[in-house]
């Protein structure tokens, strides 16, 4: 099968496209053949800011085919899989979904929304799980509570707007001027251009912060706070280091003068990715795509996700 392949850390220019052997569905396994992938930011740190600990370390990397999301059909299942046979369309997550086929498990697919193309499908896992369970289960959102989403614009706030609007949220969006309008369209009550005003010296409060910008400290998102209101960390502006250190500064300051910091590790679940399917077909989710991209050009897809300018989310056409 084509792959794209990891031959070094560093630059995308570390990729290349090979002809390498098509993997084998275990006992456990699902093997998908790939139609679509998506590109998340989890990629572009497994590429290039590994390099400087990693790279020294192993002259080759250990995975060495990139990708996570993925939508295709499944072309052979192991003995023990239940919930899934041959010709199933499904989405979610694999393993090295830059290739014709990569190989997943129960867990880790769901059924791919049937109103929604392939490559929409693609974009749901990471970006999709990660807005649903931060949204439903960290800030456990309720109808009519005000909520903000910083760094809306983006994969995985394009989704959280969405579902903070389909959990009866009055939802803010604030994003970079040539955000708005999208954001607008799929549902945002309000936006803010964040390159032109300061949201955290608004007079408004709300109930929650889901912060995916990751570029304001802790005190600057407690002023936007209503009291008892929690800020939900989801991103870090596209930087590995600021998010680890936001997030210890979160676990410690868990609780500040009553208002909640949420922290969380977005989980692949069949569960969840059957409620984002469910979203999808109720017309309340409806993924925003930025550019596609040919398998051979996965490294310019990755550059341009690099750039941190993406609006939702960028796409690989595998077949």
């Amino acid at each position: 099968m084509k792959a794209i392949v990891q031959e070094r850390y560093g630059s995308p220019d570390g990729l290349a496209l090979r002809e390498i052997d098509r993997p084998v569905a275990g006992d456990d396994d699902v093997l998908v053949k790939v139609v679509a992938a998506s590109v998340n930011a989890y990629d572009w740190f497994m590429m290039r800011r590994l390099t400087h600990v990693l790279g020294r370390l192993l002259r080759v990397p250990r995975t060495r085919v990139r990708g996570v999301d993925l939508a295709g059909r499944v072309e052979a299942v192991g003995k023990n899989v239940t919930r899934f046979k041959p010709g199933d369309e499904v989405c979610g997550a694999g393993n090295g979904s830059f290739a014709e086929y990569a190989t997943s498990t129960e867990r880790r697919l769901g059924p791919k929304p049937r109103n929604l193309t392939f490559e929409q499908a693609a974009t749901l896992g990471i970006a999709g799980l990660t807005a649903l369970q931060g949204m439903r289960d960290t800030a456990r959102v309720r109808p009519d509570q005000r909520v903000l989403v910083y760094g809306a614009g983006g994969g995985v706030g394009t989704f959280a707007v969405q579902i903070a609007k389909a959990l009866g949220a009055h939802v803010t969006a604030a994003s970079r001027t040539r955000n708005l309008d999208v954001l607008r369209s799929i549902g945002a009550d309000e936006v803010i251009d964040y390159t032109k005003e300061d949201f955290t010296r608004r007079p408004q409060r709300y109930d929650v912060l889901f912060d995916v910008g990751g570029g304001r400290s802790l005190a600057d998102c407690r002023r936007v706070l209503a009291p008892g209101g929690m800020l939900v960390l989801a991103g870090a502006g596209g930087e590995l280091w600021p998010l680890v250190r936001r997030l210890l500064e979160a676990k410690l300051r868990s609780r500040i003068g009553g208002q909640r910091v949420g922290t969380f590790t977005a989980r692949g679940t069949h569960e969840d990715l059957v409620a984002l399917a469910e979203l999808a077909e109720a017309g309340k989710l409806t993924p925003v795509i930025d550019r596609t991209y040919p398998l051979r050009d996965v490294p310019d897809a990755l550059r341009y996700v690099g750039t941190r300018g993406v609006q939702g989310k960028v796409v690989i056409e595998v077949a």
